[in-house]
């Protein structure tokens, strides 16, 4: 199911003296099983945006439209939405608060109204598909290192089987290994469960890995929207934002710069990693000749 924004605007303390203009007329469209990278420096919008998608905050005006319906009209069903429409806030862990890992995730799809058999049956299938062991399942939350927790709190919002999964920052204050993990877990999401994930970050070499669209915000605004390897093009534009280009795309330029044949838009490792070695191997293809 698609969602759609129609010139949403959202100002904070409107009518005062402190009013923050915090979306400006923000027009796009989330198509059924995109990932999407949102990035932007802080402050920017991206948390208040997604917390539009549902209605956990209402625009100032505009429309937003899951499925061909309007979120905020009069009579909408917004509980429901919010089981369609999953948000993972930057640091999870921070809401956990059960005794349990296993009745921490039973907790969304409770609020759903299901039955306790289709409950505890999500909340299994969940913390499976995250990578959280049975023997895990009734530790306290508290007691798992910081890339399980994160887990768990992934876990809990994929009980209520969300069709869109929005993530805000969800490698923040991970450590490199921690951070691949939820990275890969998300993509496996996304490839084998075809979820619609919508991926908020400000690291360039996190999107440029995983997001097949990139959505740049700045004050509020929509920047650009396109596929990376477009977005990336606009290298001094990004700079200037203070969020610059993926390391594997400064290398290629580097490269490039100093005579080799290869694509100074490559966004991607394993792209260049390959350039790279069809360089070497004509070089010595040119030597046995």
């Amino acid at each position: 199911m698609s969602m759609t924004l129609d010139h949403v605007n959202c100002i904070y303390s409107a009518d005062t003296n402190h009013s923050v203009h915090a979306l400006k007329d923000i027009c796009l469209t989330i198509n059924d099983g995109e990932f999407i990278g949102l990035i932007g420096h802080t402050g920017c919008g991206k948390s208040t945006l997604v917390q539009h998608l549902n209605g956990l905050l209402k625009p100032t005006s505009g429309q937003i439209l899951f499925d061909g319906e309007d979120i905020n009209a009069k009579g909408y069903d917004r509980k429901a939405l919010r089981g369609k429409v999953g948000l993972v806030f930057q640091y999870p862990e921070h809401q956990l608060f059960e005794a349990d890992v296993f009745s921490d995730v039973c907790f969304g799809p409770t609020n759903l109204g299901l039955d306790r058999k289709e409950v505890e049956l999500r909340a299994y299938e969940a913390l499976k598909s995250v990578g959280v062991d049975d023997d895990d399942f009734y530790n306290s939350p508290f007691e798992l290192s910081g890339g399980q927790k994160r887990r768990v709190a992934i876990a809990g919002v994929l009980a209520m089987k969300p069709q869109i999964l929005i993530l805000d920052e969800p490698t923040a204050g991970l450590d490199p290994q921690g951070r691949v993990e939820i990275l890969e877990l998300i993509s496996h999401l996304h490839r084998d469960e075809h979820m619609t994930i919508i991926l908020v970050s400000h690291s360039m070499d996190d999107v440029a890995d995983y997001a097949e669209r990139l959505i740049v915000m700045e004050h509020g605004s929509i920047v650009y929207d396109d596929v990376p390897g477009e977005v990336f093009k606009n290298v001094r534009e990004l700079e200037r934002m203070d969020l610059g280009v993926p390391e594997v795309t400064y290398i290629m330029r580097a490269i490039r710069r100093i005579g080799y044949d290869v694509d100074d838009t490559t966004t991607k490792v394993d792209d260049a990693v390959e350039q790279i070695l069809g360089l070497y191997r004509d070089k010595n293809r040119k030597q046995d000749i």
